[in-house]
């Protein structure tokens, strides 16, 4: 102590995970581009037994209990990861920023669950003409451009008139998943959809919700027979196209989808062996 290097435990072992989770829901959440997810799923993480415990006394068999716990819920491995995520930060956050120097992560150094594959769906033949007409003509417009533009639910639904410049053939995304904005150029097919599209009141472009568009997707989907198809898969289907269908490069696609890795972005471009067969024979993308 009087050579200055000692390091109290004291403030650790008398603030509990839960106290903490609160502090991170108060100071840090705002902060984050999907902030108000966080938020909500620190108010989750608050009710677990686990919170009641003190930030030094958790230990690594805790957080092992805490994921043991959820796996006999049934809750999807992403879904663990996510709660580890933010379980991760408050820890990273009270060693280095609330001054508890002395604390470890214990979620650093616990085996999280093993994440399944990324979904390979894509439309098969005749889907896309059988789920198109069982759209609504408005609903339609949206899948049409979800397969266009590569474009996330969230994306399409929060799309406004003020960020589609049909003149330049592009629209602005001022914050994307990644929290960084994105300019999506506009295939013909898509300026075409967009200038055929009312206004309304509310400068919405398909005033639409994100549930709204999932509701819908679902109910599509059973009166078309489609099983196992997502709107996320139009996403996929529509990047997997860009590869298949132009000569765009990666990291041209990459700045069209918005992924924010390189390896994120392959999980998407699973490209049809056919179509490897034309180009192994000469035949040029698109052609």
């Amino acid at each position: 102590m009087d050579r200055g290097v000692f390091i109290s435990r004291k403030e650790a072992e008398t603030t509990t995970l839960a106290e903490a989770l609160e502090r991170f829901i108060r100071e840090y959440t705002p902060q984050l581009a999907a902030g108000a997810t966080d938020a909500r799923r620190a108010h989750k993480l608050q009710e677990r037994k686990i919170a009641s415990q003190m930030l030094a006394a958790i230990r690594g068999k805790d957080i092992a209990d805490f994921i043991r716990e959820r796996e006999e819920e049934g809750m999807a491995a992403n879904t663990i990861r996510l709660d580890l995520a933010t379980l991760s930060r408050v820890f990273n956050l009270a060693r280095t920023a609330w001054g508890m120097e002395s604390l470890s992560n214990p979620v650093q150094t616990t085996p999280h669950p093993k994440l399944p594959g990324g979904r390979q769906r894509r439309l098969e033949w005749g889907e896309e003409e059988r789920l198109l007409e069982a759209c609504p003509p408005s609903f339609r417009a949206v899948v049409l451009f979800a397969l266009e533009t590569a474009m996330r639910r969230s994306e399409i639904a929060s799309l406004m008139w003020s960020q589609v410049n049909l003149r330049t053939s592009c629209l602005l995304l001022p914050k994307t998943k990644n929290g960084d904005p994105r300019t999506v150029p506009l295939s013909p097919a898509a300026l075409d959809l967009l200038r055929g599209l009312p206004r309304n009141l509310s400068g919405s472009v398909f005033g639409c919700s994100k549930d709204g568009i999932t509701h819908t997707m679902s109910k599509a989907c059973r009166k078309a027979g489609i099983s196992g198809l997502t709107f996320h898969d139009l996403r996929h289907e529509a990047t997997s196209r860009l590869f298949e269908n132009t000569d765009l490069d990666i990291m041209e696609i990459k700045s069209i989808t918005g992924h924010k890795t390189l390896q994120m972005l392959v999980r998407y471009a699973h490209l049809r062996a056919d179509r490897l067969v034309d180009r192994l024979a000469g035949k040029k993308r698109g052609a």
